[in-house]
Formats: C-alpha cells, sequence, structure tokens
C-alpha cells in the first residue's frame, strides 16, 4: 500500500503591496492602437495566489515537465490548501529529493508522470511514502 503524506501549510510574511498596470488584451498579431489603455492596477498576488497563508514559489531545474508548459528555470506557484488529485501538477518529496510532476491515481494505482517522454514516469512500491507539498497553480516564466 502506498502512503500518502501532505505537508502542512507555511506561516507566509506579508510585504508592501505592489500594484503592476494591466493594459486590455495585446494582440499577438497585427497592433491595434485602439486597444492601448489601462484598465486597472493589480496586485500580482490577487491573481496568482488563491490561499495566501498556504501558498509557496519554487524555481524549477530539468526539462520533465516541458509539454506541460513548465521548464527549466520558471517558476511555479504551488497551492498546499489545494488537494492534491488524479491529474493535477504536484510538488512531491520523494526520498528526500523535489520532484514536480503530474499526479496519476486510478484503480489503485499511483505514479508521478513525466511531462516529456524523454523522462521516466515515477512508479512507488509498496510501503513507500508520497509525501506531497502542494499543488502546482501557476507558472511563472521569465525570457
Amino acid at each position: 500500500m502506498l502512503i500518502l503524506e501532505y505537508n502542512r501549510p507555511i506561516p507566509v510574511q506579508v510585504g508592501q503591496l505592489v500594484l503592476v498596470p494591466l493594459y486590455s488584451g495585446v494582440r499577438a498579431g497585427f497592433p491595434s492602437p485602439a486597444d492601448d489603455f489601462l484598465l486597472k492596477r493589480i496586485d500580482l498576488s490577487d491573481e496568482l495566489i488563491q490561499h495566501p497563508e498556504a501558498t509557496f514559489l519554487m524555481r524549477i531545474k530539468g526539462h520533465s515537465m516541458a509539454m506541460a508548459g513548465i521548464d527549466d528555470g520558471d517558476i511555479v506557484v504551488v497551492d498546499k490548501a489545494i488537494k492534491a488529485e488524479h491529474g493535477k501538477i504536484v510538488i512531491a518529496c520523494i526520498d528526500g529529493e523535489f520532484t514536480c510532476k503530474r499526479l496519476y491515481m486510478i484503480n489503485g494505482i499511483t505514479r508521478l508522470q513525466a511531462a516529456n517522454p524523454d523522462y521516466k514516469d515515477i512508479d512507488f512500491k509498496d510501503g513507500q511514502t508520497l509525501e506531497v507539498w502542494g499543488v502546482v497553480t501557476s507558472c511563472i516564466k521569465q525570457f
């Protein structure tokens, strides 16, 4: 039997609020001067964080989740308050090492699936512990 453990939420220190300008829909095709206006200023934490006291960020290392849009160097937003269910991308700790994978839980089979065919899925042996730290809710990219 696989043991599925959840790590407890961590406290968060709240800093100074930073409001970032949000502009209306930016076209990926031909630009329209009529669309160049400021809608409002937003707090990115309001957009990216549903449960502030249970949310943390992690930088991704590696390419195993590339086909899920999560690349080497990206920062993922991880929410510990969301239940880890089949199909969700999670941060898990296995044998003392963190990994980011899609959770597969069907018919008593639990595994962590890579989103890149160059990487193997992680299958668990009887009695092995899968420690889920949280569910990935967003991915922040830098170019």
